[in-house]
């Protein structure tokens, strides 16, 4: 959850051995939505994910040591495919939660936007940041 009492961590900076891990605009088909016209039917979505991840102390060019986006986006498409979510936002804090299995991820923020929304809008939606539980 978000913490106000928390100084705020750069998602990359070397002087505090953290990096910058994202994915880019996951496009998706997610049944979510409260409204009756957005029930039993897919719609698309994009999600962004931004990660301060505890930097390795040494990269030893092996995918172990290091936070890897391929299988929190296996995890995503798996929440997503799961079911009926009505909210972004708890799509988002689910996404978030997902994040945080991974120890060496300290911070996540998370964008869904829902494509299709609102007439001669490119997309709404919602985004969170969250700091490790």
């Amino acid at each position: 959850m978000s913490n106000p009492n928390v100084t705020r961590l750069p998602f990359a900076d070397a002087t505090k051995a953290v990096r910058h891990v994202f994915i880019r605009n996951l496009e998706l088909l997610a049944h979510i939505g409260v409204h009756g016209h957005e029930q039993g039917k897919p719609q698309p979505i994009r999600i962004n994910i931004d990660l301060a991840v505890e930097d390795a102390a040494v990269l030893a060019d092996k995918l172990d040591v290091v936070v890897d986006y391929e299988a929190i986006t296996n995890r995503v498409r798996a929440l997503v495919t799961g079911g009926h979510i009505n909210l972004a936002e708890t799509l988002a804090e689910r996404i978030a939660t997902v994040c945080f299995e991974d120890a060496r991820v300290r911070v996540a923020r998370v964008r869904v936007e829902k494509l299709h929304a609102l007439p001669g809008a490119e997309s709404a939606g919602v985004e969170i940041e969250r700091y490790r539980p």
